[in-house]
């Protein structure tokens, strides 16, 4: 099962999530979520469901997924490991090892609420926690789910984490949703049980409300408009990454990352498909590095607030609109921010 996943803020979809609700058994879900990866490939980010258990004990089963993603020719930064299930204090420790282990590869890891004790949300400082539906459906609640929900909305904004809404079904949900502070959903209001990768998305007519300006508000900051980059090795070339631009119509940028997966390099790609469609553009460039093509990458790091970015992207005239790269505390890529991301943000807020 497929689900187009909407960014409320930016009112498009951003992501494809895989098979996540069918809850497959521990021992299964590495199978299916490699088989997800094959039938989903070529478009969108990916969100693919993994069972902590699996995670924490079985690291080998996880190669199924690897090795499925490497012959899509899906590079783990275009990927959202999303880890759910029963987490018990044995397999707390593993899980830890395991989570940084995906994250040195270079993946972004999720979290179901489901089972999942909320000091280990801490712990991990997850890209995104994905609410399960009978939170959805209280949004808005003066209740216990309602607090809940509330309280996991001031988490992510501390850790720099979103959370993806399930099972919404109408527009009123939707913005309920919105002003609780949720940034992604998913459900049958958006697109029906039968869709496919590539297919249309319902999305809301106009932006959803606000969140409630009595909700704890310490501002915007870049990690909160992040998205999966597009990357590529500093080796490919220019033939690599036009066939990567071609696959990939949502994509605005490819980063080429060095052997450490920082980047070394970036690609705007209005300027990429000019130069290689012009007179012999590809006779001079498609088997030469693409790095000649290149820009200097312009590097944010993921706690600066959302408006020193915007200010950090005015100051080179000529490349205002190119996605910013946001980076680890060691200088590795985590994704891009596209300036139009950050001003519809800084505008909600």
């Amino acid at each position: 099962m497929f689900r187009p996943v909407v960014d409320l803020h930016a009112g498009a979809a951003v992501l494809v999530e895989a098979g996540i609700e069918a809850a497959p058994p521990q021992g299964r879900d590495a199978a299916l979520a490699a088989q997800a990866a094959e039938q989903a490939a070529r478009h969108e980010a990916l969100l693919l469901g993994l069972d902590a258990l699996t995670v924490a004990h079985a690291p080998a089963q996880l190669d199924l997924v690897h090795e499925a993603l490497r012959r899509m020719g899906r590079r783990p930064r275009e990927v959202i490991l999303c880890v759910g299930g029963r987490v018990g204090a044995a397999d707390r420790r593993a899980l830890l090892t395991a989570v940084a282990r995906l994250r040195s590869y270079g993946y972004f890891v999720a979290l179901g609420t489901a089972s999942v004790p909320i000091d280990l949300v801490a712990e991990i400082e997850p890209y995104l926690i994905r609410l399960e539906p009978e939170l959805t459906t209280r949004a808005g609640a003066q209740d216990a789910a309602g607090a809940v929900l509330t309280t996991l909305a001031d988490l992510c904004e501390r850790i720099g984490g979103r959370l993806l809404a399930t099972q919404v079904t109408d527009e009123a949900q939707l913005h309920a949703l919105a002003r609780a502070g949720v940034r992604l959903a998913q459900g049958p209001w958006f697109a029906p049980l039968e869709w496919r990768p590539a297919q249309g998305v319902n999305l809301p007519a106009t932006a959803p409300p606000e969140r409630d300006q009595t909700q704890r508000w310490i501002g915007p900051r870049v990690g909160e408009c992040l998205v999966p980059a597009v990357t590529l090795p500093e080796s490919a070339t220019a033939e690599q990454v036009l066939d990567l631009f071609s696959a990939r119509q949502d994509a605005t940028s490819v980063i080429l990352l060095d052997a450490w997966q920082r980047p070394a390099a970036a690609l705007d790609r209005n300027r990429f498909l000019l130069a290689v469609s012009g007179p012999y553009g590809h006779a001079l460039h498609a088997r030469r590095p693409a790095a000649r093509l290149a820009a200097p990458p312009r590097l944010v790091p993921r706690t600066v607030p959302a408006v020193a970015a915007l200010q950090a992207a005015g100051r080179d005239t000529e490349r205002v609109y190119d996605d910013l790269v946001v980076t680890d505390e060691v200088g590795r890529c985590l994704g891009v921010v596209r300036v139009g991301d950050l001003i519809r943000r800084l505008g909600d807020a």
